[in-house]
């Protein structure tokens, strides 16, 4: 079964088992409604294509791990765009939680997702149980304080962002967590894939952060402009557009660079400079320009 498809299953699983008979019917269907359809799924795609490159001994565990980070990413957004963040209408190309459900059931939705992040993984049934503890300390620290997702969202509250800090915390923290994750769910030792995360994770957000400048709905499937209007942090503000697209190939290459030679080396390393691509397109009708030998 392909990667996507396992992805989708375990997902599917995890909202039909928060639908039970008796529960508040609107909350499962804000959550169902921030889940799917769902956008690249890039970040358990990388988890599992790092676990697929260790060897990959236990898919339920590596799959469900995957799955969660998959949560944990659709709870930021839908809290990224309540009123008291973004205030955002649109995600993925359709109305955004709050938008369509309520800023109350946004909330409960956002938070309901962070809980079954975690049901979800613990709630699996692996070959390597004593894997589990480590996985689930990696999800709580790409999530909590002081340095993941929370951490994003609460420099946004600060008067004064380290763009750096600001950019670990907001994105980074979930790519580390997929690609140390994804070794450690194979078994593997997880720091030896650390950088590819940090890499990712920091290019992710620099890439967002020039869609945010150069793209429009069409492309986003949110609004754009948002990084100016909410005055946030932003490569493309402290760099330039030049600068910030610059960094964004320093930082692809660096990850292409740091993946630790396995049998599956090419395979992620296709992946990534796909991703590369898609994010940052030098083709099309948002091309943006670039010098990097990458695309040579």
């Amino acid at each position: 079964m392909a990667m996507l498809q396992r992805i989708e299953r375990v997902l599917e699983a995890s909202l039909v088992g928060a639908e039970a008979k008796g529960s508040p019917p609107k909350l499962g269907q804000a959550m169902r409604h921030a889940v799917f359809p769902g956008g690249a799924r890039i970040r358990p795609q990388l988890c599992m294509a790092v676990a697929l490159a260790c060897g990959d001994d236990d898919p339920s565990l590596s799959e469900s791990y995957g799955a969660a980070l998959e949560l944990m990413h659709c709870a930021s957004l839908v809290h990224d765009d309540l009123p008291c963040f973004d205030d955002a209408d649109l995600r993925r190309g359709q109305p955004s939680v709050h938008k369509a459900y309520g800023e109350r059931l946004a909330v409960l939705a956002g938070d309901a997702l962070i809980v079954l992040a975690f049901r979800t993984l613990v709630g699996c049934k692996p070959k390597h149980l004593e894997r589990l503890p480590d996985l689930t300390a990696m999800l709580d620290q790409s999530v909590g304080p002081p340095f993941g997702i929370v951490a994003g969202q609460a420099w946004e509250c600060e008067s004064h962002a380290v763009l750096a800090d600001y950019q670990r915390a907001k994105t980074g923290s979930l790519f580390t967590a997929a690609t140390a994750g994804g070794a450690a769910a194979a078994g593997m030792d997880p720091l030896a894939w650390k950088t590819l995360g940090d890499c990712l994770g920091e290019a992710y957000q620099v890439a967002d952060d020039i869609r945010d400048v150069v793209g429009d709905v069409s492309l986003l499937g949110k609004p754009a402009g948002q990084d100016q209007t909410h005055d946030r942090p932003s490569a493309a503000t402290l760099l330039g557009l030049d600068g910030a697209v610059a960094l964004f190939d320093r930082l692809m290459q660096q990850a292409i660079e740091s993946i630790p030679a396995c049998h599956g080396a090419a395979k992620l390393r296709g992946l990534v400079m796909q991703e590369s691509q898609r994010l940052v397109p030098t083709e099309g009708p948002h091309k943006v320009e670039r010098r990097s030998s990458l695309y040579s």
